[in-house]
Order: structure tokens, then sequence, then C-alpha cells
């Protein structure tokens, strides 16, 4: 993967949490190629193997078995550390509503201990994983970072908290911190399976496989779909910065248009069936609205782009074509 623009120079330790998933991988990877030394810090409950292991013969790259809820464990992964891309967390908005303790226990104690850990370690910056999620029932659109409503689900309150004690740490302790807001990332690693599978790679395979996917609601729900280099892109534009004014804050991470599901399950057809062509026949269920889901997200870009030069290279359409040749060649 490539990020034009963007160089390394010096090269840097960097740790990166949940580096066995799915956007951790595709991070570890491209810090690899760049030269940087790169510790991952997993405990694999969500991340896979399979996801690193291309790198274990590298040199440059450190293996951390263990669990962010650890706080020694987090003192060890940052030792001797430049910068952390912190992306462990458990995800998924049904997830926390199934059991919000644990949510809240990985998603929030277990930020704090990275918060402390990197504070102790004196790392340079500590860019995390933020979420979309935060906007709640904020209903202006496009959604932008400053103007936020209530939260919809524990998931959403656990992000939201994160960016509060990232900002405290700044302010308390002078550690560096950007957010990332991310908006329904998909891209190749996304695991297709489980209960709390992402919906673009969920209904990949079920379309491979003849099966009809299932929509939550009508069909008119709306994302600000992001494919995963625009994702890496932005981690590494904040960890690269010097602009005094693009750090300690938040930032949407998005394409900036909206698609309806009704809209990516037509897409999906279109790309799958170029490679199976009864793919194009299978119909879609519709099943009742999803708990604690947002009617539509629309990220506004203008912050990412004025202060971190943010662009985004894939649209809906461009990372829907790379993510389906993906699933198609590796799980088909």
């Amino acid at each position: 993967m490539s990020i034009k623009n963007l160089k390394f120079n010096p090269k840097f330790k960097i740790l990166v949490t949940g580096g066995a998933g799915f956007i951790g991988s595709n991070l570890c990877e491209v810090l690899l190629e760049n030269g940087n030394k790169v510790v991952c810090l997993d405990n694999f409950s969500t991340g896979k193997r399979k996801n690193v292991d291309p790198f274990l013969s590298n040199p440059d790259f450190t293996l951390i078995e263990d669990d962010i809820r650890n706080l020694e464990a987090c003192h060890r992964s940052c030792a001797g550390v430049d910068y952390i891309l912190h992306q462990a967390a458990l995800g998924s908005v049904p997830r926390s509503i199934n059991d919000p303790i644990t949510s809240n226990d990985v998603n929030v104690s277990g930020f704090l201990n990275m918060l402390v850990a990197a504070r102790d370690a004196e790392v340079k910056r500590f860019v995390y994983a933020a979420s979309s999620s935060t906007y709640g029932d904020s209903k202006s659109m496009p959604k932008v970072e400053d103007v936020i409503g209530k939260p919809l689900s524990p998931y959403a309150i656990t992000k939201y908290v994160n960016e509060l004690c990232a900002d405290v740490f700044s302010k308390t302790y002078g550690l560096e911190t950007i957010g990332l807001r991310y908006f329904n990332v998909f891209g190749r690693r996304q695991d297709p399976n489980g209960a709390y599978a992402a919906v673009i790679p969920k209904f990949t395979i079920q379309l491979m496989e003849h099966e009809s996917p299932t929509i939550n609601g009508d069909g008119t729900f709306s994302r600000d779909f992001t494919y995963i280099n625009n994702v890496v892109q932005m981690n590494i534009r904040s960890l690269l910065t010097d602009n005094k004014d693009a750090i300690n804050t938040v930032y949407n991470v998005a394409y900036g248009e909206r698609t309806n599901l009704k809209e990516l399950v037509t897409l999906l057809k279109e790309y799958l069936g170029e490679f199976d062509a009864e793919i194009k026949t299978v119909e879609t269920i519709y099943g009742p609205e999803r708990t604690g889901d947002v009617p539509h997200s629309l990220a506004s870009m203008e912050k990412a782009k004025k202060l971190l030069g943010y662009k985004p290279e894939f649209d809906i359409k461009t990372g829907l074509k790379e993510a389906v040749d993906w699933y198609w060649s590796n799980l088909k």
C-alpha cells in the first residue's frame, strides 16, 4: 500500500495497539514498509493471527500478546516507543448493548491504561481511534467536529469518554494527542464472520455464497463509507504533522460522501457479478431497524484537509471495487 507524499525521515519506533486487527494490521504493514520499527500489542480477542503472520519474520516487528486492561503490559509495550497508534477496542454498537460492562472495561479502562503508559514513557504523540458514533442524535449534516449530540449506545459513550480523557491528558500532562473519528471503515482483512461483522464484509460474503443479505430498515439509512487506505493516510498524517495547531484535537476520517444501504447492495452485486453473474439475481431481505443505529452519517472533511493536508484517494466505488477483489481472491 502506498501513501503518497508521506515519508518517514527519520525512522521511528511505533506501537500499534490492536495491531492484529483489521485497521491495525494495515497500519503495521505500511509502517514496516517505510522502515519503521513496529510493536504490536494485541490479545487476539477480535484480531487475527493471520493478519500479522507476514510480519513475524521481520526483525523490525515485535508482537506482544497481552491486554490493554493490563497496565503492566501497557507500560512494557510503550518502552522506548516514539509514537502510539491506539486502535485496540471492542467495536460494534450491538455488542455494547448486549455487554456494556466489557465494552466499558476495554474501551474506557484500557484506554486510560494506555494514556498513563504513554505519559510515563514520554512518547511524542498518542494518536487514537475515535468514532463517528460520538455524534449520537445530532441531526446536523454534514457532521462537523465541534457539534455533537447525545450518545445512542454504550459504545458511543465509551468513545466520547476517550476524547474527554485524551483532552485532559493533553492539558494536564502535556501529552500530544489526536483523535480520529472513523466513519464506517471497510477494506481488506475486515472480518466478514461473527455476530458483529460490519455490513460490507458481511454482505459481500453472503452474496458470494448466493445468500440474501438482510438490510435493517427500509434501506434508506446512509453512511459515509470509508476505505482503509484513507484511514491509513489520516493516521500517518496525524503521526507526522509538525503543525502545532493540528494536535490535541479530533478529526473526522471519511471520504465526505454518503451511500444508502440499497445503493451499497446494488454496487456489491455489480462488482461481484463480474466474477459470478448469478450474484446479480440474489434478492435482498429487509428486517427491523437496529437499536442504537444512527440513521445517517456524512462527515465534513474541511478540518482534516486544512490542518493535516488530508486528501482522500478512494471514494466508495473505487474502494469497494478493491475490497471485493480482495475478498474474492482470499476468501472464495
